[in-house]
């Protein structure tokens, strides 16, 4: 990226970016690329040495100035604290990529950690959304990057609640865009297949679905930022999510979604 690019991005997001979800794989991978455009950082997550792990990197590696934030994003208090903590910055861009995935047949998997889904995968991003966009229109400038799924457009057994969470996000995005478009505030809904990351890796899934690396990930999703609603990264996947959404049955597409997650996740 040319230095004429560079500028012109920190001059629409910057000076701070703010990503939730940053301490290692999608996360990490953004606060990479967004420090190498010399914007300067507002990193959170649950796990305190491991952000600030990622924090010194890159305040060594790109010479920027870096905050981490401790924070369990299902707190209903996320908004106060977040606010508290960045009151005396001006944040340009909201990355949110924090994300609950519980894998399992529905009903087997308890209430609360459904709702804790809902928590981190719903509620906490809008509430970014609303607080961090209210102030970049009043600036006439900024973005809003949600981490959706390509796993968001169909209904899918074993990941049921969790592939609604990111039709959430997905709509969300989508919508705001719409109506932000032309006020300087730029949204996009990033919705990625499967990403080999450490959560992803954790999961241990079985067979061999092909996983995109969080480097495409986030260019993809960094190119699009401004350009469009929403992106699904890697041609190959947009193809194949033309396939199912237009020309297959939405009924067989569902039941082809079902037996993929069953395969990879089913004892």
């Amino acid at each position: 990226m040319d230095e004429t690019t560079v500028d012109r991005f920190r001059t629409r997001y910057g000076p701070w970016a703010l990503i939730a979800g940053a301490s290692e794989g999608l996360g990490a991978e953004f606060a990479e690329q967004l420090a190498a455009r010399g914007l300067n950082l507002v990193l959170i997550a649950r796990r305190k040495e491991l952000l600030e792990a990622v924090g010194e990197h890159l305040k060594r590696r790109h010479a920027i100035e870096v905050r981490t934030l401790s924070l369990d994003l299902a707190g209903e208090d996320i908004g106060t604290v977040i606010a508290e903590a960045t009151g005396d910055i001006e944040i340009g861009l909201l990355v949110y990529n924090a994300a609950i995935s519980k894998i399992g047949p529905y009903f087997e998997i308890p209430l609360e950690d459904h709702l804790a889904e809902i928590a981190v995968n719903c509620r906490a991003p809008m509430m970014l959304a609303y607080q961090l966009g209210q102030l970049m229109l009043k600036r006439g400038h900024g973005g809003i990057l949600l981490m959706a799924s390509l796993g968001g457009s169909l209904g899918t057994a074993m990941v049921v609640n969790y592939s609604a969470t990111k039709a959430y996000n997905q709509m969300l995005a989508e919508g705001l865009w719409d109506e932000l478009r032309g006020q300087g505030v730029d949204v996009l809904a990033c919705c990625p297949p499967a990403v080999s990351t450490p959560g992803y890796i954790a999961s241990t899934p079985k067979g061999s679905m092909v996983a995109l690396t969080a480097q495409v990930v986030v260019t993809e999703a960094l190119a699009a930022l401004g350009k469009k609603p929403s992106v699904i990264p890697s041609l190959t996947f947009r193809a194949a999510n033309v396939f199912m959404q237009r020309i297959m049955p939405r009924k067989s597409a569902i039941k082809l979604m079902g037996s993929t997650t069953r395969r990879m996740y089913q004892k």
